[in-house]
């Protein structure tokens, strides 16, 4: 199995991406949450690898890829979106199966709403849609969302706090020494770049915008009913077990399942995660 390194040129910005697999079986696009990037997913892609096509991009302003001023790009979820919509064409991805986490969610969901056609399954690990999943723990957030004062912006600004990251990975997880440090170090690194933070603050004020997507993306789960595989970290903080169970409301078929870990379930629960995934897609996509 070999992990490639790339970067793609999407209209002037510089996308890294990881890239493994035989590009002749049918492709996951891995989407990265916060405040993470690709190498969340480090685990996960050999488990996928001999089987799939896996491809995963750093969003812009996370990660390996550009983190354009803030001036001369819009750090919004709809112009996240736009820039993967376009990542996947400059790769030449015409279908794929989504996994989507945390800030995915609501980039992937985009993207099927957007490419209903390019969609042929989603795998959503603790990637929300619904109220039912949003936990008490999103309460500073909304406060700056219904009131955005610089007092309110500053008051947020514990969300990019290495004790915060370490919260992340380890809530949650039975033995927090199964985690290993290096994905939290590296997330602290690229928050701690100069003007990082005040990237990821626009991002959590314009995350309210995800809300009235929501039944957008319900719409289209209930029309299409593309296979789904919500496979949870159930001691999730942020995003509560609800979220999961709610895709069957609008894919009675969703295959719900939960794993004994937090919010960054992959760092404990990899192989288990890439065994339900193989059992999925290959039941799905081939």
């Amino acid at each position: 199995m070999t992990v490639r390194f790339n970067t793609a040129d999407v209209d002037g910005l510089k996308l890294f991406y990881r890239e493994a697999g035989d590009k002749s079986r049918p492709t996951v696009l891995l989407l990265h949450g916060f405040p993470s990037a690709s190498h969340m997913f480090r685990d996960l892609i050999p488990e996928l690898a001999a089987h799939y096509h896996v491809v995963a991009p750093d969003l812009p302003g996370f990660g390996q890829s550009d983190m354009p001023a803030r001036d001369q790009f819009d750090y919004t979820f709809d112009n996240l979106a736009n820039v993967v919509d376009r990542f996947t064409e400059v790769v030449g991805l015409t279908k794929f199966a989504l996994y989507i986490f945390d800030y995915g969610a609501p980039i992937g969901f985009r993207l099927a709403v957007k490419h209903p056609e390019r969609v042929t399954a989603i795998v959503t690990q603790n990637g929300n849609t619904y109220l039912d999943g949003v936990s008490d723990a999103f309460a500073p957030v909304m406060a700056y969302w219904n009131e955005p004062s610089q007092a309110n912006r500053d008051a947020i600004r514990g969300f990019l706090a290495p004790e915060t990251t370490l919260f992340q990975y380890t809530h949650g997880v039975d033995d927090p020494s199964k985690v290993s440090p290096d994905g939290r170090n590296l997330d602290d690194f690229y928050l701690a770049r100069p003007g990082n933070d005040e990237i990821q603050l626009d991002l959590l004020l314009n995350y309210q915008t995800n809300v009235p997507q929501f039944d957008v993306n319900q719409a289209y789960l209930r029309e299409h009913q593309p296979p789904v595989l919500a496979i949870w970290g159930k001691n999730d903080p942020f995003f509560i077990p609800a979220g999961a169970e709610a895709f069957k409301r609008d894919v009675p078929q969703a295959d719900i399942r939960f794993v004994e870990s937090g919010h960054f379930a992959l760092e404990t629960h990899a192989a288990e995660i890439g065994a339900a995934m193989r059992e999925f897609l290959g039941k799905h996509v081939g």
